[in-house]
């Protein structure tokens, strides 16, 4: 363990690590009134994109959303930088609809990078980060590479894939980080030392080409929306000029050329032991998993406006050198594709995150936070979401304020956080919509009306939006009110306007309210036949409209979380004695004792831990004594 020769600075939060995680609960931190010290091996990869230039996708274009609704900064950053702006889903129903933008990767990193260096609150320094000041089970700093010793009141984790990474290149294997910086090797070996249940996991990325080596006429074209779309609700100014992607497939000659070649992919050599993201698959494992496949897509990606590197999205591969030439050579538009960087994988440590609290603390030692791919998750977003947590729990200890916890019902980072810290994982976490039970209340269009209240009342929502957001609620009240006071006459122009939109004709006046939920009509419609005085915001249209038909399903998501709050509420005493609880089964006591929940809501969520056990809990915690219960009862 590295010891501190001597005495750097003393701040109220440090944050190791500037990735995706970092950033955001640096800045989060900063802008919360704590003095905070980002500490980052390299300066120059300050929110890099190693992997997909991109940002947003189904589930996580709505984390950015919510980040941005928090006071987060990944929104507004992509914004400015991006290259490229789609609404994926449109033709689905909202809770499904995410929206995703292609990033100028070099734009990005350099945009967010000065935002923190502007950040009076942070000081931004490269260093190498070897070890913990631990005190009586407390975190009280960090000690660099160089003996600096640098004291603070609570410490954030958020080294992404750094711990003891390993590249993985076909028979080749080496010690590094992404893109080749750096590992961060003592850090892991002193969270080892200091009892951290580590695991690990590996990741990978695909080949980028020379732009000019392309035949885009064998491509298909993915055009970015013409309609201005922006992840933060504070973007005025949009970006017009947009890059296309395009699409191509992979054939039966690339997926005969992978299986000639499956003995020297470290996939499946055995020289990979990590456990690798089962949504984010490599090809040669697509290839093998879904042999009746003829073909896989593959996107052909910009990497920004100053580049000539195209990333090739589908193809992520840790395949030897020469056999991913050959591959590319094989795919339409690519036959001519001079390679610029190979792909490769990369093998890191993680800790096994039911060691942390919801508030992403861990229980082994307080003060100390972590997030990200730490944390076992994959993706930026994902890290970002769970950075911004960490950041504003570390930065409300540190000043004496309550900390902050997302459930289920408020955002899928509480969604995130939950799955983590409740269940774990046994391979890289990727968010999904489907991994929300709540997803209809946890839509992309109103991510402000959840959170904004929130960040408001930390100190990450400035006045201004904050009034600005309230005038939109009032606005969306009052509109709903006033077409549940309209009626609308079957006259003429009602009836072919009825009729145009593909919908049955009015026996007698109906209430503008209830015309709109009808599934043709939408609130273009209801405007021409009642039209406002007041010019509404798009926003306001759209929640109006959405509020209005999905009414009945969103008022029965409502009623099914008021019933898991009140599960919620129901805490579980910190120190309660389990093994006193001679009616649990084994296993619900051993997974109780290992999570140690919060509440029987959150305990009733682990794997392991059945209904009978929660009733048998429950009777324990309201008697306060030991609960026998039999199966008659």
């Amino acid at each position: 363990m590295k010891t501190m020769q001597y005495e750097a600075g003393t701040f109220d939060v440090i944050v190791i690590g500037a990735g995706h995680a970092g950033v955001e609960a640096g800045l989060a931190s900063a802008r919360m009134g704590a003095k905070t010290l980002m500490i980052t091996i390299n300066l120059d990869m300050v929110a890099f994109m190693p992997c997909n230039p991109s940002v947003g996708g189904p589930a996580k274009g709505i984390v950015v959303r919510e980040i941005d609704a928090l006071g987060g900064e990944m929104g507004r950053n992509i914004d400015k930088t991006h290259i490229q702006m789609r609404m994926l889903n449109t033709g689905k129903g909202p809770a499904v609809r995410a929206l995703r933008a292609q990033a100028d990767k070099f734009s990005y990193q350099h945009e967010m990078k000065k935002t923190i260096e502007d950040e009076e609150n942070i000081t931004l320094l490269q260093g190498m980060v070897e070890s913990l000041i631990i005190e009586d089970g407390e975190c009280k700093g960090v000690v660099t590479q160089t003996g600096a010793g640098y004291l603070a009141k609570t410490v954030v984790i958020t080294t992404g894939t750094f711990l003891r990474g390993e590249i993985i290149l076909g028979e080749l294997k080496y010690s590094s980080g992404p893109n080749n910086q750096q590992p961060s090797i003592k850090l892991s070996e002193h969270l080892q030392e200091l009892g951290f249940d580590m695991v690990r996991f590996k990741t990978g990325t695909p080949p980028r080409v020379n732009s000019k080596t392309i035949d885009y006429s064998k491509t298909e074209i993915q055009p970015g929306d013409d309609t201005p779309r922006a992840f933060s609700y504070e973007t005025t100014k949009y970006i017009t000029d947009q890059l296309p992607c395009w699409l191509t497939y992979t054939n039966e000659s690339t997926h005969q050329l992978i299986d000639d070649n499956l003995h020297r992919s470290p996939m499946y050599s055995g020289m990979i032991k990590g456990t690798g993201p089962r949504y984010c698959p490599s090809i040669e494992d697509k290839v093998v998993r879904f042999h009746d496949k003829p073909r896989h897509q593959i996107f052909l990606e910009p990497e920004g406006r100053n580049t000539q590197e195209v990333y090739v999205q589908g193809l992520s591969t840790s395949l030897p050198e020469d056999v991913q030439r050959r591959i590319l050579n094989t795919i339409p538009g690519l036959e001519k594709a001079q390679l610029m960087r190979a792909g490769y994988a990369i093998e890191y440590d993680s800790i096994v995150p039911t060691q942390l609290w919801p508030t992403l603390e861990t229980k082994k030692i307080t003060n100390l936070y972590t997030a990200g791919q730490i944390n076992g998750t994959s993706g930026y977003e994902e890290a970002a979401g769970q950075g911004l947590m960490a950041g504003i729990n570390a930065a409300c200890r540190a000043l004496g304020k309550d900390e902050v916890i997302l459930s289920r019902s408020d955002a899928y980072i509480g969604v995130l956080i939950d799955d983590l810290v409740t269940k774990g994982t046994n391979e890289p976490y990727r968010l999904l919509t489907s991994r929300a039970e709540y997803r209809l209340l946890l839509r992309h269009d109103n991510a402000d009306l959840r959170l904004t209240d929130i960040g408001y009342k930390i100190g990450l929502i400035k006045e201004e939006r904050y009034q600005s957001f309230n005038a939109k609620k009032e606005a969306i009240e009052q509109e709903k009110q006033r077409l549940q006071e309209i009626r609308i006459k079957p006259n003429v122009e009602t009836q072919e306007l009825i009729r145009e939109a593909g919908g049955s004709e009015l026996k007698d006046g109906i209430l503008a309210y209830d015309l709109l939920k009808r599934p043709e009509m939408n609130y273009s419609h209801i405007k021409k036949l009642a039209p406002s005085e007041v010019e509404l915001h798009p926003d306001v249209e759209e929640q109006v409209e959405i509020q209005t038909k999905y009414e009945g399903y969103i008022e029965k998501s409502l009623q099914q979380v008021d019933k898991m709050r009140k599960m919620e509420t129901k805490r579980i005493p910190e120190d309660i004695d389990y093994d006193a609880i001679n009616s649990l089964a084994s296993e619900a006591r051993q997974k109780l004792k290992e999570v140690r929940p919060l509440s029987l809501a959150q305990a009733s969520r682990i794997s392991g831990v059945n209904p009978a056990d929660i009733s048998i809990l429950l009777v324990y915690i309201e008697q306060g004594k030991i609960a026998r219960v039999s199966g008659d009862e």
